[in-house]
């Protein structure tokens, strides 16, 4: 089989290494307008082409290390930038692939900790992001039930908004029923990735999260 070739994306984090500030920098400049609207939201979190990000270079005292750029396209060795958000292919996060696969995040985060679901093709600010081809090839695979609706959405390009930051409205419009909340678990200092990846999922779904330590 081929191999795969994968979008450059960028998250805060990447765009605050490649321009030496701190992450909240480049949250701010998302919110003045300095930086471009992303051309992808997965999972509520925001991701820009490297195209996009590069734009910032030159502009004002803002300036990418070219090294630190030779490092990231490193670090995806099958990396191209498709430079227009036109060209950017399906790519989903944890929710996203919940809904293809009719699944909660829990349980692809638990089928993504044990290896039972195909792994990422690009980890971008620490999130986990796969090709929509990626999941289908491998649920064909598993012989994993496949959500056509959702697999169609996606490629209509119709995705949920932006995780919302900061307060929510007083009167919040009456919202549909949630799902209920996923049984507690358990976890050592061993299992540092499937705690991260756990916690990750539950507060993405909305809950919040309670840690008991035990003696």
């Amino acid at each position: 089989m081929a191999e795969v070739r994968v979008p450059f994306l960028l998250g805060h984090a990447e765009i605050a290494f490649l321009f030496h500030v701190e992450r909240q920098t480049s949250q701010r400049w998302r919110t003045a307008g300095t930086l471009d609207e992303p051309d992808l939201i997965a999972s509520g979190n925001p991701y820009w082409l490297l195209s996009t990000a590069m734009r910032l270079d030159g502009e004002g005292d803002r300036k990418a290390d070219r090294e630190r750029l030779a490092t990231y396209k490193a670090g995806i060795p099958l990396g191209y930038d498709p430079e227009e958000r036109e060209n950017l292919p399906v790519v989903v996060g944890i929710q996203e692939a919940a809904r293809v696969l009719g699944q909660s995040a829990q349980t692809i985060s638990r089928w993504r900790n044990r290896h039972k679901i195909a792994e990422t093709d690009l980890l971008v600010s620490g999130s986990p992001l796969w090709l929509l081809e990626t999941i289908l090839d491998d649920a064909r695979q598993r012989q994993r039930t496949i959500v056509t609706s959702e697999v169609a959405a996606l490629r209509a390009g119709q995705r949920p908004p932006q995780k919302p930051r900061g307060r929510r409205q007083s009167t919040p419009e009456a919202s549909p029923p949630r799902q209920p909340p996923p049984a507690a678990q358990t976890f050592t200092s061993a299992d540092h990735g499937a705690a991260a990846e756990f916690l990750a999922s539950v507060l993405a779904e909305g809950f919040s999260v309670t840690i008991k330590p035990r003696p």
